[in-house]
């Protein structure tokens, strides 16, 4: 079976040595992000990733999410994976102190994130989009759903999600047919299906904050006339605890080819109470923002299970006696030598190393230009880091994503007809994988934003 050992050594070097981590701590709001800080976080996070996630992640696969009248349960292990995740602050790593984030760069979360990808991806999901609807919110709500949600979203107590996709439309949102009628209270009332959300409902979180596109009565036609909303799972009371059961319920969940632990789901809203976030019509603005960042993500699961399968392939590789080297016996105590000496063996591990080592460097070169968008005092400098990061998001998406497929069809080719096998864990690489070139925008849809 596989197993999963955080490249420690390679992101440290990356961070410290290839880029220079001075620029990053120079950031206002960075200044203790130095290298005496970021060294234990990565070493805990590989801790995390390793002990407590990956040895989910067989097990997410062989379980898959149970769905019974209108909930979702995760498979074991899964809450208390999450509660410790939460509980250590990872979620909040990147988020601003004044909600009870860290406040930590997001070059340093770009690692996190993808050791995360790396030993569970499923799990990952989960996490990922609480951050986005977290980074959509801080940019366009109010601030009365700042202070209300944000807090909760930080610290994981309360999960998020992004609510777009409908029966009858995918890439093309201006399709979007779900409606929201004002109400006196400055509240909206939404009907509509939305159909694969990620993440819609589980047992992970006391409660589920999901942004949801929707049309106003008054709408243009088209991605003119589309609105973002707040609707949670359940409504807060006045001080902030959750109340009563919203109108937006889980009608069913997919039976997938990957992430079968990660809940996809059919969310059929009636009636549902949310709040506009930003301004009427200008929803697509708000949640590109959110979007672009799990375009990212999505990028950083193709580099995580890249990792993954490189890991299994080479200690595969090693192990497995078949042959004898073209060059002559490598091994002559052995009865065959490693499947290692073996030409096109060797080239596939080099292309999967290539590619996590080079797919790495690229990730948290994006994640540092984030960092100077975000937070530089410099205007030219956030603008031209902007402009680099807009250039570059469908390029990691895509680019990425399918370069940890390929990494997951080598590893199955190197394990042989054993990797054919679902016992030997190396297939379902290949499965979860999969899915990262088609949600978010598929690879077709990042070139034409290229």
């Amino acid at each position: 079976m596989p197993s999963y050992s955080a490249p420690l050594r390679d992101m440290q070097f990356v961070y410290n040595e290839l880029f220079d981590p001075a620029d990053i701590s120079a950031l206002p709001g960075c200044e203790d992000a130095t290298a005496d800080l970021v060294e234990p976080i990565l070493e805990e996070a590989a801790r995390l990733a390793e002990n407590e996630l990956f040895p989910l992640n067989a097990t997410g696969d062989n379980h898959g999410c149970q769905y019974e009248d209108g909930t979702v349960t995760t498979p074991p292990g899964f809450a208390k994976a999450y509660q410790e995740y939460a509980e250590g602050g990872w979620i909040g790593l990147p988020c601003d102190p004044k909600y009870g984030g860290q406040g930590m760069p997001g070059a340093l979360n770009v690692l996190m994130e993808e050791m995360a990808c790396s030993a569970n991806v499923s799990f990952a999901t989960y996490v990922g989009l609480t951050r986005g609807a977290y980074r959509a919110i801080n940019t366009f709500a109010s601030e009365e759903l700042k202070e209300r949600y944000l807090p909760k979203m930080v610290s994981g107590i309360w999960s998020g999600t992004m609510c777009l996709t409908e029966p009858q439309c995918g890439t093309d949102l201006g399709l979007i047919r779900t409606k929201a009628v004002p109400a006196e209270d400055g509240s909206h009332q939404l009907t509509g299906t939305k159909i694969f959300i990620t993440a819609g409902e589980h047992d992970l979180t006391e409660n589920i904050i999901h942004l949801v596109l929707a049309r106003l009565p008054d709408a243009p036609p088209g991605i003119k006339g589309i609105s973002l909303f707040l609707v949670p799972k359940f409504l807060p009371n006045k001080d902030g605890d959750i109340g009563e059961r919203n109108g937006m319920r889980c009608a069913r969940i997919e039976n997938k080819m990957g992430i079968k632990a990660s809940a996809t789901c059919e969310m059929s809203l009636e009636n549902a109470t949310g709040w506009l976030i930003g301004e009427p019509h200008k929803g697509m603005r708000a949640m590109f923002t959110m979007m672009n960042d799990a375009r990212l993500g999505v990028g950083i699961q193709g580099l995580g299970i890249g990792e993954s399968a490189y890991q299994a392939a080479v200690q595969y590789a090693k192990d497995r006696q078949q042959g004898r080297s073209l060059s002559g016996t490598q091994y002559p105590d052995q009865p065959a030598d490693p499947l290692l000496v073996h030409p096109d063996i060797r080239r596939m591990l080099l292309t999967m190393r290539a590619f996590t080592e080079g797919g790495r460097a690229l990730s948290v070169w994006i994640g540092r230009n984030i960092d100077i968008r975000d937070r530089s005092n410099n205007p030219q400098a956030r603008k031209e880091a902007d402009d680099l990061v807009q250039l570059l998001t469908p390029l990691v998406k895509s680019y990425l994503s399918e370069a940890g497929h390929d990494a997951a069809q080598m590893a199955v080719q190197v394990y042989g007809g054993h990797g054919y096998i679902r016992d030997n864990g190396v297939e379902q690489y290949a499965r979860d994988a999969r899915i990262a070139m088609i949600y978010e925008g598929a690879n077709g849809i990042q070139a034409l934003d290229l």
